[in-house]
């Protein structure tokens, strides 16, 4: 892999990650851009005790903008977009229109592909490898400054979840703080160790589902399964076998087979509602152990977390989405309408051939 950094016409940093050493990345950002400004800032929930950004500059932002306009292709000719060169391999950028800034963290942008037609689940092996090498460099590079104490990779993927480019990308925000999501998971992790003398959670679950009726796939470094208590319709969790707090922890091994793992993941997602179906929507969230102190979460330690990826759809069948109503939206309530073991059941059926 090289790594190569550069600045775009409004001063944001823009990386190319590609697969060959020899490649050169020198083409200069010929668009007349202001210096981006932002408005972000984060307020507490006083009741709540959460946090939530406040950025009314992404008003403006990008909204379904026609093919030969997206942002997220490569400059070509006087076509001119977020990347100057006219062909790359990932890239990652600062984004635009940032929900996170300055002090109260970053956001940033990653191209898996040049290809505006593909989708994470058609790349092949090589390049899916790249961009879990971006991802385990920006966590390293994001997780150095000092505002951030979280971070944090994902892919939106699909019109119904809320995605306004259609270009194949995800996103890494760097929070300022412990999202509330992780801090249950640490208080759980807590009380666990604390009322079984030692014994840690995330490895209970992970040996509890291997031995149960939900497992979806299983490789020898990687297993997926579908959560005993699964909040959406369709929706599995990935863990490396070895427990690691994050992605920079993660062995050659592990590294290695990934790819193979997630790509075959994916494939079975976009084939859970059959045969003429659009895409499934999805969410692809990696989580990983904050990098800020850990003292709230008594005799929790980084390396007792486990990194682990959860991927979930928020159509519950065809044609049919899953809406946070009444009970979710209002008192974080879920209500699951497709029993997890029929979940995992359907994902093991339409493995591919």
């Amino acid at each position: 892999m090289k790594k190569t950094s550069t600045r775009l016409a409004d001063g944001r940093e823009l990386i190319y990650y590609d697969l060959r050493d020899d490649t050169v990345r020198d083409a200069a950002d010929r668009r007349p851009l202001d210096r981006t400004v932002t408005t972000s800032e984060v307020r507490r929930d006083a009741l709540l005790g959460d946090s939530v950004a406040i950025a009314s500059h992404r008003q403006g932002r990008t909204y379904h903008p026609p093919a030969d306009e997206c942002p997220l292709c490569p400059t070509r000719d006087e076509r001119l977009s977020e990347i100057p060169d006219s062909t790359y391999d990932v890239v990652v950028f600062e984004n635009r229109f940032p929900s996170l800034a300055g002090d109260f963290g970053r956001c940033e942008v990653v191209c898996f592909t040049s290809d505006h037609d593909a989708s994470f689940a058609d790349l092949a092996e090589e390049q899916a490898r790249l961009v879990l090498e971006a991802w385990t460099d920006r966590t390293s590079e994001l997780s150095h400054l000092p505002s951030v104490e979280q971070v944090f990779c994902f892919e939106n993927r699909g019109a119904e979840i809320g995605v306004t480019l259609g270009h194949p990308h995800g996103q890494i925000y760097a929070y300022p703080f412990t999202t509330p999501r992780t801090a249950l998971m640490l208080r759980s992790l807590a009380a666990h160790k604390e009322a079984t003398g030692g014994e840690n959670l995330f490895d209970a679950v992970l040996e509890e589902e291997l031995a149960g009726e939900r497992v979806v796939l299983e490789s020898e470094h990687w297993a997926a399964f579908v959560p005993h208590a699964a909040h959406w319709p369709y929706e599995v969790h990935l863990y490396p076998k070895r427990r690691v707090p994050d992605l920079l922890a993660l062995d050659e091994a592990a590294r290695t087979e990934f790819p193979q793992v997630y790509l075959e993941l994916l494939r079975r997602f976009d084939r859970i509602f059959g045969e003429g179906e659009p895409p499934t929507p999805y969410i692809a969230a990696w989580h990983q152990a904050p990098f800020g102190a850990l003292e709230e979460f008594d005799g929790v330690t980084r390396d007792d977390f486990a990194l682990h990826l959860e991927l979930f759809t928020i159509r519950r069948t065809s044609g049919k989405l899953k809406f946070l109503a009444g009970s979710e939206s209002g008192m974080s309530v879920f209500i699951n309408d497709v029993p997890p073991e029929r979940a995992a059941e359907r994902l093991r059926e339409v493995a591919s051939s």
